[in-house]
């Protein structure tokens, strides 16, 4: 179990954490975004094929923390939609305060991130905030726990949400178990509110959806790659779903071509409901993914787990 920082060329800084058995994580400073996961040298997150010239440092792709996260309503007025933090430079963070330990994670890699407000921030979004992220490598998960401390003299509302570009070997051959009988919001139809029929979700047009209260466990089957993604989180009672398909892939700027075919987008949140944080308090969340080596995913998504919790 090792960790070391990785200078890059373009003067950007990275995280690797590895493990024995050769699985292992990268995370960049800028963004506090988790660029690679490999499970034993096969690649389990997306990265867009698009290259975006210079000086941007921002990739479409990995696992990224979304905060505040306003509505597209434009409640937080200048604030851009989904990111307050995904531009900022994360620091190492040397004395995080101790978390209680779950599932034994003292054995596993790991490291501590911190972003805080910067006057520059408050010019934007005027609320002082302490940002934490510890990123957890296992021999085949890895686990995100972020907490928002709120580090001002009047309280707060957020929103909060972890955006997973998973790899997938053929969008067509993938389906989604733990969503079925949910109620979501469906963005392409103007927010419409449905209830999933469907006893999995697959894929076979554009998809941009909310489910709400959704269970701790989803299943993401990879048919094609022989290989299931399984989804565990706490106080994210929300979970999104996105592929932009064909013609729309080939609008969005940062996206290359047939890039839908290998992507899926699935968003870990608390989303619908705004959290409150009075000055002092601090929120936290978790999630954890998992690598199961096949295709077939023998459902034991903890039916007696209750969703929305």
């Amino acid at each position: 179990m090792t960790w070391g920082v990785i200078n890059e060329g373009d003067g950007s800084r990275k995280i690797r954490l590895l493990e024995k058995n050769g699985t292992s994580a990268e995370i960049l400073l800028h963004g506090g975004q988790v660029v690679s996961w490999k499970y034993q040298t096969k690649e389990l997150l997306f990265i867009s094929t698009k290259k975006i010239p210079k000086p941007s440092k921002v990739i479409t792709g990995g696992m990224s923390i979304s905060f505040p996260q306003c509505s597209a309503s434009g409640s937080c007025g200048s604030l851009a939609q989904h990111n307050l933090v995904r531009n900022r430079l994360w620091e190492l963070d040397d004395s995080c305060p101790s978390l209680p330990l779950m599932h034994n994670l003292e054995k596993y890699s790991s490291v501590d991130l911190v972003l805080r407000s910067t006057e520059e921030d408050l010019k934007i979004w005027p609320h002082r905030f302490e940002l934490r992220l510890r990123v957890v490598l296992g021999s085949k998960k890895l686990i995100l726990i972020p907490r928002v401390k709120n580090t001002d003299t009047k309280p707060f509302l957020f929103s909060f949400s972890i955006r997973n570009y998973l790899l997938v070997s053929d969008i067509s051959e993938v389906r989604i178990e733990g969503l079925e009988t949910l109620h979501y919001y469906d963005y392409l139809k103007q927010k419409a509110t449905s209830t999933e029929q469907s006893d999995a979700i697959t894929f076979y047009e554009r998809i941009d959806r909310l489910y709400l209260r959704t269970c701790k466990k989803i299943a993401v089957i990879d048919h094609s790659g022989k290989q299931t993604l399984v989804i565990e989180k706490e106080c994210l009672p929300d979970s999104g779903i996105w592929n932009p398909w064909i013609e729309k892939t080939k609008a969005i700027a940062d996206l290359g071509d047939r890039d839908y075919k290998t992507m899926l987008c699935m968003k870990s949140a608390a989303n619908e409901k705004q959290i409150l944080l009075k000055p002092s308090e601090e929120w936290k969340c978790n999630q954890e993914l998992s690598v199961v080596p096949s295709s077939y995913y023998s459902g034991t998504l903890d039916p007696e787990i209750v969703c929305g919790s």
